[in-house]
């Protein structure tokens, strides 16, 4: 069976088509990538305005007519609904970023099977288009990073209370590296290496998020953390 169109916009923009990259314009892509992110879809003006925030409205319409041309199919299959003047991904178009916002929900929420989060992790670690810099994708991002945040913190804390000591290591580690002053994934990460026994490693940890925040915000870890190493017994 042949695989239908995809859309991919977590990690690097990518359209396929029975397996095979589909390549189109700057214009379209951008056109698919803001649809992607309006899954009940979006007006015509409303659009053109985000597009191209910088062309007059006729400018700005008549880019979004030739994006629209040339985004409006791929391969044999139309992957843009057009409304009166609302524009919409077709059912018939998956995309990655719908996926990864349906499974982090359902991380949150308990829904999803151990056996699943070592997968959903690779996925949850992708950022939504790094290097583009689209003023319309700011709050979208951040949007994003908090779900996905709060999806792998989910996750490692299931992996830790099953004994699973590296999947939830390295789902930690991933949620630092999306926010590296957010503290609940360094206190996972510093548990994780207590229940090893790895004390070093758990006060290293501790060490270096206390300098992080000191050179960042000039403030100190919560007092929930601190007494995870303050406790430990010394020799």
């Amino acid at each position: 069976m042949s695989q239908g169109p995809r859309l991919e916009i977590l990690g690097s923009f990518q359209v396929t088509c029975g397996g095979r990259r589909i390549a189109i314009s700057t214009g379209a892509q951008r056109l698919l990538a803001l649809l992607a992110l309006h899954r009940k879809g979006t007006h015509r003006r409303s659009a053109a305005e985000q597009l191209w925030p910088d062309c007059t409205c006729c400018r700005a319409a008549a880019n979004l007519r030739s994006a629209l041309c040339r985004a409006r199919r791929i391969g044999s299959a139309p992957v843009i609904d057009i409304a009166d003047h609302s524009l919409a991904l077709t059912p018939s178009l998956s995309v990655d970023f719908h996926d990864g916002c349906d499974s982090a929900r359902r991380i949150v929420a308990g829904d999803v099977a151990a056996r699943d989060g070592d997968r959903l992790v690779a996925d949850l670690s992708q950022a939504l288009l790094p290097g583009w810099d689209d003023e319309w994708l700011i709050l979208e991002r951040e949007r994003w990073d908090q779900l996905r945040l709060y999806a792998l913190e989910a996750l490692a804390q299931r992996f830790q209370s099953e004994g699973r000591h590296l999947s939830a290591l390295q789902t930690s580690l991933a949620a630092i590296c999306i926010d590296p002053l957010r503290e609940t994934p360094h206190r996972i990460a510093v548990e994780v290496h207590l229940a090893e026994g790895n004390v070093a490693c758990a006060v290293k940890r501790y060490q270096e998020y206390r300098r992080l925040l000191q050179v960042e915000l000039k403030v100190a870890p919560s007092p929930l953390l601190t007494r995870l190493v303050c406790d430990l017994p010394r020799t």
